[in-house]
């Protein structure tokens, strides 16, 4: 469905001639455009965004948690020297109505952020460096936020994290088995049920007080930090639809996942599929350097255990919608959320055979 961004960005409280809006970055679940305006002699840009609404049911609890955390984050920058305000928390612009969101007449949502210059996101981690500056970040942001008042955050997706129910849609799926393709998976299947003890480790440590819940962002991909052009510094936290309640040890163990892999998540020669501990190691260094003073020790004591949960536990919903017929994941080819489960639960072997390194190296950085 193609929109009218002209109509939509004139709803905004911005100010300038609308010049052009194109199709910017690689997210796939939003709709994300970079839209210019001209003020007097300047071209300005903006990002506006069409929120999924499908994926995300209840928008205005979604944007008042985004309004908190980023005005939380901005009082807590503007309070540090050296801060910039504009580049290191996204902004939201409000509408003209004073409201952070607009719903047009179709029922889609927009917002609209200021742009953050002279920084960028990438797909694929490239380097140490890198893996160490955005694990700063995520540090860094979740320690902003440690002191975020009172109400809890909404859970913009109840259970997104909760590995015991994935587990469970996991045994569903394989009773059910809907679409005739348990028989063409019984390694995988019997991979993962081997494991049902681990998955309520960190829910288990919340229940019970040892893991406190935060702040959390849960999507900690290298593609949500923004990394400064000059320096390289992780500067800016985005994409945070998913902001809410949770352990930081979710946050940490998705940037194992997502980081220290060889291959695609969906690569089918297996044997190129490998983990890279020294990618790990970076991303302990630059974590703990911004979040050591804030954590309990349960929560450094399961770092290396984290990468492992969150790894499996995608693994696990991969392989769920492979029995369920592929009806959550998008697919482009035959037994592609197999391929996909197949590739998490070998990059989980390898964790598991180096668990002892990974553990030695938190201790030395803790």
């Amino acid at each position: 469905m193609k929109h009218d961004l002209k109509a939509v960005v004139a709803q905004f409280d911005l100010e300038g001639e609308f010049v052009d809006a194109q199709p910017y970055g690689t997210g796939h679940i939003n709709d994300t455009y970079l839209v210019r305006l001209r003020q007097g002699q300047a071209v300005v840009p903006w990002i506006i965004q069409r929120i999924n609404h499908r994926v995300f049911t209840n928008v205005p609890a979604l944007m008042e948690n985004i309004l908190r955390v980023t005005e939380h984050v901005r009082g807590r920058l503007a309070a540090l020297p050296g801060s910039d305000l504009r580049r290191e928390t996204l902004t939201v612009i409000p509408t003209r109505a004073g409201k952070a969101f607009l719903e047009d007449a179709d029922g889609n949502f927009w917002r609209t952020y200021i742009f953050i210059t002279g920084a960028r996101t990438y797909d694929e981690v490239r380097g140490r460096d890198m893996a160490r500056q955005a694990a700063m970040a995520f540090g860094r942001f979740q320690k902003l936020l440690m002191d975020l008042p009172e109400p809890t955050l909404h859970e913009t997706i109840p259970f997104f994290h909760h590995t015991p129910d994935r587990f469970a849609r996991l045994e569903a799926a394989i009773a059910a088995d809907a679409a005739g393709r348990a028989a063409s998976c019984p390694a995988e299947i019997e991979f993962a049920l081997a494991r049902k003890a681990s998955t309520g480790v960190l829910v288990d440590g919340i229940a019970a007080g040892r893991l406190p819940l935060r702040v959390t962002h849960n999507d900690t991909k290298i593609n949500n930090v923004m990394i400064d052009d000059q320096d390289g510094r992780g500067i800016c936290v985005i994409d945070l639809d998913t902001v809410m309640p949770g352990t930081v040890l979710y946050d940490f163990g998705d940037q194992i996942r997502t980081t220290t892999g060889t291959a695609a998540e969906d690569e089918r020669d297996l044997s190129k599929v490998r983990f890279q501990i020294d990618m790990f190691e970076a991303l302990v260094e630059g974590y703990l350097e911004a979040a050591r003073d804030f954590l309990v020790p349960a929560e450094i004591e399961q770092l290396a255990f984290s990468g492992r949960l969150i790894t499996f536990e995608i693994g696990i919903r991969f392989l769920t919608d492979y029995l369920q017929g592929d009806v959550y994941f998008k697919t482009h080819r035959p037994g592609h959320n197999l391929d996909r489960a197949r590739t998490q639960f070998q990059m989980v072997r390898h964790m598991e055979a180096q668990s002892e390194a990974m553990e030695g190296i938190v201790a030395r950085y803790r």
